[in-house]
């Protein structure tokens, strides 16, 4: 009898699988990966197919993926993805719905390192940064945010269109239903490129717009104008996070949606031919397993220099075989130690006045210098004076060598690293990914060769659980659909 219950169950499921769409919800969801983009695709699934619907979200390593911190002297810090943009609309709605708080902003100032002198230095009066900038660069710091501002105009259409029920089978159809071809396009020319055709000059692109793409995706202005006109985007607005961690608006989605959490490493996702099921197989530290579902979501990226290109889709004709290009190795490492000031130029610790520094491509061993916060901020929380020892978090492409953190710190008590699959390094891959692989099997993460960054994920996973739920219930008029500001205002 004991083997007689999880075979009734898996026939059960695989009948209800049989009957597929019609008015009956999916029976079983799987969803591969916790990260961010797995959390908020679990939460949208259940909010759109209802409770009835099992969802199971497999997960390698820890909830929250590429956000997570790291202990530093009894206080936790974060390591992954440290902040959002006040555009982020999905994250925002997460952390109201899930109680969550904005953390406290403890203000710095920021500079540009060009590996002799700061090329660019923030000052506490708005007006002086403004009339520096003029006087640097002249007119090119305007170009560059209508430039932006127009890309960002555009891609907040997609919040309208989500909340009227659209979604896309793949990324040029959702770039397209935005910007038209003008997005195609910009997933095809650089940064550079498209800065220098509206006025912006080399210099300024030399000296801030490579500064910020270093610090955000690890590249160059060589990198499509599409992706980083998103990073942009994010240098210029009001930046947030949550208290306590980042990482807890994945836990917390996870635990509203009553999601069965499966700590496994999948290795496999089956066709079941004449059913519309697919098998996962999956290795777990009790050996390997595998289930029956009707709908998978893959929420992990798949490239070529990652495990996940163990994956193997079995069954499918033709074969599925989106696991192609590479993406940019990012190091993060906490320092505790007392910052090397002479360094930047500074012979008297105390007055060196930066919290931030960002670099141009030359020093290259390091990307970004940032005196951070903890997670949790009390009222009484102040920033270290300079000279006192802090915790510094640096971003490398590579780890850092001894002598390299002898450069940075003039003594230090700790180093802590994190090594991350951070972001797709733009131009390994010739064309944009599809988010249905087959009928009821999604890659979430093919957002991210448009574009990477959490909102995008978020994004991205609503459009999945749209296109999951369109899919389901045969609403095609829902996916794909042109012209869709027409459509939506008429709607209205």
């Amino acid at each position: 009898m004991a083997l007689a219950a999880p075979l009734l169950a898996a026939l059960a499921t695989f009948f209800a699988a049989a009957a597929g769409g019609g008015d009956a919800p999916p029976g079983k969801i799987a969803v591969v990966g916790a990260g961010i983009g797995g959390s908020a695709v679990a939460h949208f699934l259940q909010q759109h197919f209802g409770p009835r619907a099992q969802i199971d979200v497999y997960e390698k390593g820890t909830v929250g993926g590429r956000l997570a911190t790291i202990s530093v002297n009894k206080q936790h810090y974060e390591s992954g993805a440290a902040s959002f943009h006040s555009l982020s609309l999905h994250m925002q709605d997460f952390v109201k719905l899930l109680g969550l708080r904005h953390r406290r902003e403890v203000v710095g100032r920021s500079a540009i390192f060009g590996g002799e002198h700061f090329v660019l230095e923030e000052t506490d009066w708005y007006l002086l940064n403004l009339f520096r900038l003029w006087w640097h660069y002249g007119i090119s710091f305007l170009r560059l945010q209508m430039w932006v501002e127009e890309v960002m105009e555009k891609f907040m259409r997609i919040y309208k269109y989500q909340a009227h029920g659209y979604a896309f089978s793949g990324v040029e159809e959702l770039l397209y239903s935005l910007g038209e071809s003008a997005f195609i396009n910009m997933t095809q020319r650089s940064v550079a490129e498209s800065l220098l055709q509206v006025g912006v000059t080399q210099r300024f692109i030399d000296d801030v717009v490579s500064a910020v793409l270093r610090a955000s995706y690890g590249q160059s202005a060589a990198m499509p104008a599409f992706a980083g006109a998103m990073s942009l985007a994010g240098a210029q607005g009001s930046l947030w996070s949550v208290e306590g961690g980042n990482k807890l608006v994945c836990s917390g989605l996870l635990k509203l949606t009553k999601a069965n959490v499966i700590h496994a490493t999948v290795t496999s996702v089956t066709l079941h031919k004449g059913k519309a099921l697919y098998q996962v197989g999956y290795e777990s530290e009790a050996g390997s397993g595998s289930d029956f579902y009707d709908i998978v979501v893959i929420a992990t990226p798949l490239h070529l220099d990652n495990s996940s290109s163990n994956f193997t889709f079995e069954g499918f004709t033709p074969p599925i075989d989106d696991i192609q290009g590479s993406f940019q190795p990012t190091i993060v490492s906490l320092v505790h130690g007392y910052l090397n000031s002479s360094y930047f130029g500074f012979l008297d610790p105390k007055l060196f006045p930066f919290t931030n520094i960002l670099t141009t491509d030359f020093p290259s061993f390091f990307c970004t210098l940032d005196n951070i916060c903890p997670v949790n901020i009390s009222a009484s929380f102040r920033r270290k004076q300079p000279q006192e020892a802090a915790v510094w978090r640096v971003q490398s492409p590579k780890p850092l060598l001894r002598t390299q953190l002898k450069t940075l710190f003039r003594s230090y008590y700790s180093v802590q690293t994190a090594e991350w699959q951070a972001h797709p390094l733009y131009g390994s891959r010739t064309t944009l990914p599809r988010f249905a692989l087959h009928d009821q099997l999604f890659y979430l993460n093919a957002l991210e060769w448009a574009a990477s960054s959490v909102e995008v994920m978020a994004v991205a996973a609503k459009n999945v659980a749209l296109l999951a739920y369109n899919r389901w219930y045969q609403d095609l008029d829902k996916i794909d659909q042109k012209d869709l500001m027409h459509k939506v205002k008429t709607e209205l």
